[in-house]
C-alpha cells in the first residue's frame, strides 16, 4: 500500500494551568491498495505419492536400474513397470516346481479316473445283456432262481460301479483345477520378488539396502517411495479455527520458502480437510493449496510461510490504523463549531463494513469525519467518506510534555505520554 505517515507534524496547546503541551502525530491521507491477508506455515508436498511395498517375505538381492542405466536410489526417475528390487526368490521358485508336480500328479489321476470310468461302463452293458437274458429264461421257467438272482445283482452292482466312477472323475478334476490354483499362486509368488514400479515418477525415499530382509506378514513392509509428478505441488496449511471462515476454495495464495530468499510463488486453495486437529487447545484445520512447480524448485517437504488473501481493495484511500482507534482526550482539542458533535453509530478500531470517524487536522483544532471502513491488512485500512480527499492531513495519536524543567537532572526534553 502507498502511505506516508507525517512525522510529529501537530501543535503546542497550552492547558490552562496545567503547564503541558500536547503534540499531535498526524498522516497524511493517500491512495492506493490494500491487502488483506490470513498468515500460516504449511508443508510442501507432492500430489500423489505412491507407497511400494512387498508382498514376500526374503532378502534384498539386488536393484534395478533408472531411466539413466544407475542403480536405483534417491531421486532415480524411473518408468513405469521398471524394476526396483529384487527378493531371492530361491524358495519361491522351489514352491513353484513342488505346485507344478502336484498339478502333473492330478492329472494323471484326472486320466486314470476316465479310463476306469470306461471300463465300469463296458461291464455295465455286459451286466445289462446277461440280466435281459436272465428275464427271458426265468419268465420261460428256464433258469434257476439262484442264478436269476445273481445276473440281477450284477446289473445292479455294474450301475453303482459306474457312479463311483464317474464320482471319481469329478473329484480328480477338482483336485486338477485346486492344482493349477496352487500353480498360479506359487507363480504369482515368485513373480512378486520383482518389485516394479506401478507409475513413472521419482524416488523420494528409499528404505532397503541390498542383503536386508523384508517381512510380509499382515502389513506390506515398505520400500520406495514414488512420487508421481514433481511438477505439481501441494502446501498443506495448518489454519486456525479463527481464520478458516474467510479461508474459500478457488482464493489466491502466496509463499515463500526460506530456501528460495527473496522469491515468492503463486498458488490457489484447493480444499478445506474436515479431520481438524487440536493443538494445545486450539483447533487446527489442513487446507490443501494448489501450486504449478514446472521448473520443479520447489522440493518435497519444505516449509513454507503461506499468505491467504482474503480481501483486497485497489485504488481507495488509505488510512493508518491508528487513526480510526485515536480520539480527543479533552474537548478543548475539538474544533468550537464541531463539539457538538455525537457519533450516529461508529465502531472504534474500524471494523470492516462498519461506521468509523477519523479527526482532521485544522490548525489548532481537530474535526471529526464519519467514515467507512474497508479492507485492512492490519496496519493499514481502506475508507469511504464523502467529504475525505487524498492529502488530507488526519491525526493518528498524540503526545503530552512538561513545559516547565523539573529540578532534578531528568532530561527536560522528553515526552511525558499519556497512557489512554
Amino acid at each position: 500500500m502507498i502511505l506516508s505517515l507525517g512525522g510529529a507534524l501537530g501543535f503546542w496547546k497550552w492547558h490552562a494551568g496545567s503547564g503541558q503541551k500536547v503534540v499531535f502525530s498526524t498522516a497524511v491521507v493517500k491512495r492506493g491498495s490494500v491487502v488483506a491477508t490470513i498468515s500460516a506455515t504449511g508443508t510442501v508436498e507432492p500430489i500423489e505419492v505412491i507407497d511400494v511395498g512387498a508382498q514376500v517375505a526374503g532378502r534384498i538381492s539386488s536393484f534395478g536400474v533408472d531411466n539413466e542405466g544407475k542403480p536405483i536410489d534417491y531421486g532415480s526417475i524411473v518408468a513405469e513397470g521398471a524394476m526396483l528390487a529384487k527378493i531371492d526368490d530361491s524358495v519361491y521358485a522351489a514352491d513353484l516346481s513342488v505346485a507344478k508336480a502336484q498339478l502333473e500328479q492330478s492329472k494323471a489321476g484326472e486320466q486314470s479316473a476316465l479310463a476306469g470310468l470306461a471300463q465300469s461302463k463296458v461291464k455295465l452293458v455286459q451286466n445289462e445283456a446277461e440280466w435281459k437274458r436272465a428275464e427271458e429264461l426265468g419268465s420261460a421257467k428256464l433258469l434257476s432262481l439262484s442264478l436269476f438272482e445273481s445276473a440281477k445283482a450284477d446289473y445292479e452292482i455294474a450301475k453303482a460301479n459306474v457312479a463311483v466312477a464317474e464320482a471319481a472323475v469329478a473329484q480328480s478334476r477338482a483336485t486338477a483345477v485346486q492344482a493349477r490354483a496352487a500353480v498360479d499362486k506359487a507363480q504369482r509368488n515368485l513373480d512378486f520378488c520383482t518389485i516394479k514400479s506401478p507409475v513413472r515418477g521419482v524416488i523420494i525415499d528409499r528404505r532397503v539396502n541390498i542383503g536386508q530382509t523384508v517381512v510380509a506378514s499382515l502389513n506390506a513392509p515398505s520400500l520406495f517411495l514414488i512420487a508421481k509428478d514433481l511438477t505439481r505441488m501441494q502446501i498443506w496449511v495448518a489454519v486456525n479455527e479463527a481464520d478458516i471462515g474467510r479461508v474459500l476454495p478457488g482464493a489466491p495464495v502466496t509463499f515463500v520458502c526460506d530456501a528460495f530468499p527473496g522469491r515468492e510463488f503463486k498458488g490457489t486453495v484447493g480444499k478445506i480437510r474436515l479431520n481438524a486437529t487440536m493443538t494445545q487447545n486450539v483447533v487446527m484445520y489442513t487446507v490443501e493449496v494448489n501450486t504449478e512447480n514446472s521448473d520443479k524448485v520447489l522440493l518435497p517437504y519444505l516449509t513454507a510461510n503461506v499468505r491467504f488473501v482474503v480481501g483486497q481493495q485497489s485504488n481507495s484511500l488509505v488510512v493508518p490504523n491508528a487513526a480510526l482507534r485515536w480520539s480527543p482526550s479533552s474537548l478543548t482539542q475539538i474544533a468550537p463549531e464541531a463539539r457538538g458533535w455525537k457519533p450516529a453509530d461508529v465502531e472504534k478500531g474500524g471494523i470492516a463494513g462498519r461506521p468509523g470517524v477519523i479527526w482532521t487536522k485544522e490548525g489548532e483544532f481537530v474535526r471529526p469525519l464519519e467514515v467507512r471502513a474497508g479492507t485492512s491488512d492490519g496496519m493499514h485500512t481502506a475508507i469511504l467518506g464523502d467529504e475525505l480527499q487524498e492529502g488530507r492531513e488526519i491525526v493518528t495519536g498524540e503526545l503530552v510534555e512538561s513545559s516547565s524543567a523539573p529540578a532534578t537532572n531528568q532530561n527536560p526534553f522528553l515526552p511525558v505520554v499519556r497512557k489512554r
